[in-house]
Formats: structure tokens, C-alpha cells, sequence
């Protein structure tokens, strides 16, 4: 087996977590462990396949574990390994950047970015001032 060669190592991770749902299926496992129905149902525009296919994708680098329970019907739950756990600021990363740019973009980030779990409406809380 020849050796991989990367120009910059930003290819090593755009290797590992690049594409249009992986990094997505991570921000959502950083919120818990999920069913692939879960996250199907969170991101609505991939297809069954697709979404098996990164999944198995990202288990076999190691980045999230699959968890198989032994009871009818069968239960399989997604998780972020430790391995995994380590993207957690380049997901924030990214999930700020974003922000921002849509912000920059489009003006109200709630215009734009669909209702779930990650787009949560921050209340505010207001204190009565300490005399």
C-alpha cells in the first residue's frame, strides 16, 4: 500500500469530514446520541442512503461509534467517540462562521435557518438590578 501525500494537512481533514453532511450529522451527534431516524428527521434533505453511507463513513475513521443493542427490533444508536469528541471546536468553528455569514447575508439568521434542536431562539433574561 502506497503512502497518501497531502499538500496542506487541511486535505487530511477535508478528507475525513468534508462533503455536505458529515460535518452536520457531527453537529447534531454533539447534542447526543441519535438513531439513524433521529437524524434523519433532523436533516430532511438526505436521502437514506446517503446518510447510511456517511455514517459507516465516519465509523470506519473512527470518528463516531455505532452502538448495536441486542433486543427485538433491533436498536442502533450513533454516538461521537472520543476520537471524534475532538472536532467539537472545529464544529463551533464552523457553526460561528456560519452564523456570521448568514447574518452578513441575509440580515435575521431566524429568516433563513430552519427550526430545530441547533437554532434554538436564545431568550434573554433580564435581572432586576441589585441595589
Amino acid at each position: 500500500m502506497t503512502q497518501k501525500k497531502y499538500n496542506i494537512p487541511v486535505e487530511a481533514t477535508l478528507e475525513i469530514i468534508g462533503g455536505k453532511w458529515k460535518c452536520v450529522i457531527l453537529c447534531h451527534l454533539t447534542h447526543g446520541k441519535k438513531r439513524t431516524s433521529d437524524l434523519k428527521r433532523l436533516m430532511p434533505g438526505i436521502t437514506q442512503k446517503m446518510l447510511t453511507q456517511q455514517l459507516r463513513e465516519l465509523e470506519e475513521h473512527g470518528i463516531v461509534n455505532r452502538i448495536c443493542y441486542n433486543q427485538v427490533p433491533p436498536k442502533v444508536e450513533y454516538e461521537l467517540s472520543e476520537y471524534g469528541w475532538s472536532l467539537k471546536s472545529i464544529l463551533d468553528s464552523l457553526c460561528a462562521w456560519g452564523e456570521r455569514h448568514i447574518i452578513k447575508e441575509y440580515g435575521d439568521k431566524f429568516a433563513v435557518l430552519e427550526e430545530n434542536i441547533l437554532n434554538k431562539r436564545e431568550e434573554k433574561v433580564y435581572s432586576e438590578p441589585v441595589l
